[in-house]
């Protein structure tokens, strides 16, 4: 009986969990459909673009097929892969324009690094906002990963640079054979636009194995509870933009909503 009882339990949490999971699953495609539907209307070159993609991967596929010969498997393969490029432009074009609408707020920065490493397969990355700021908003966030540290400065270089070495400074005491990297976010020389963030830090030359980089992690992140582990920032409270990245995602929502 008690078997049973199990047996039914388990059958239920199954049917509750598969539930769920397409519940999900149509709330990401009904999210996908209104953002893409947004971003169609003040982007007249989007949809123009990922019909390209698509017919001209499924071509070039379906000709390979001719000299070789299986030509419709190859036109259909070509067709998922034409999608799958569709749907790269998409994201790739819909993330520009809404790193746009909050470039110039305190705090992208550190959002988008989380956004933007968050999905990286294959490497670790340990990601703090804000772990430094000054009174005027100018931020620095840590990047930990397979490249060592990169600390990445958002406002005012010059305001940053005595922070920025005495972060150095920490981390160098505490992991010392550590590469850290220096990156200045901005439209300036020698800086690196938001949405070339990514991938800067993915040229990074990549110093450790996943196993060194948790390593790394672990003894870094130590020093976030050691006294004085956040030089430079203002005493009182923090920027409330520095506090809350979350709030950046409001933000970003708001603003595709005055642009529908």
């Amino acid at each position: 009986m008690a078997k049973g009882e199990d047996k039914a339990v388990l059958r239920t949490a199954k049917k509750e969990e598969r539930a769920a999971k397409r519940k999900r699953n149509k709330e990401a495609r009904s999210q996908m459909w209104q953002a893409f539907n947004i971003q169609r209307k003040q982007d007249k070159a989007l949809v123009p673009l990922m019909l390209l993609a698509i017919i001209g991967v499924a071509l070039a596929f379906f000709l390979i097929g001719l000299l070789f010969g299986g030509q419709w498997f190859m036109l259909i393969l070509g067709l998922g892969v034409g999608f799958v490029l569709a749907m790269f432009i998409f994201t790739r074009r819909l993330e520009r324009d809404m790193y746009k609408k909050v470039e110039d707020q305190p705090g992208v920065a550190g959002w988008a690094l989380q956004q933007q490493l968050k999905n990286t397969m294959g490497i670790v990355w340990d990601v703090k906002p804000g772990v430094a700021a000054t009174r005027q908003q100018d931020m620095i966030h840590r990047v930990i990963g397979n490249s060592g540290v990169i600390l990445v400065g958002e406002g005012n270089q010059r305001r940053l640079q005595p922070t920025l070495k005495q972060l150095k400074a920490r981390i160098d005491r505490i992991a010392g054979g550590v590469p850290v990297y220096e990156v200045y976010v901005g439209d300036g020389e020698d800086q690196v636009p938001l949405t070339k963030l990514r991938t800067h830090i993915m040229k990074l030359p990549r110093n450790f194995k996943k196993d060194e980089t948790l390593a790394n992690i672990k003894k870094i992140t130590a020093m976030d509870n050691m006294p004085g582990a956040n030089p430079g920032l203002p005493k009182g409270p923090m920027p409330r933009q520095a506090q809350n990245m979350a709030g950046m995602n409001r933000r970003m929502r708001r603003a595709a909503e005055r642009n529908k």
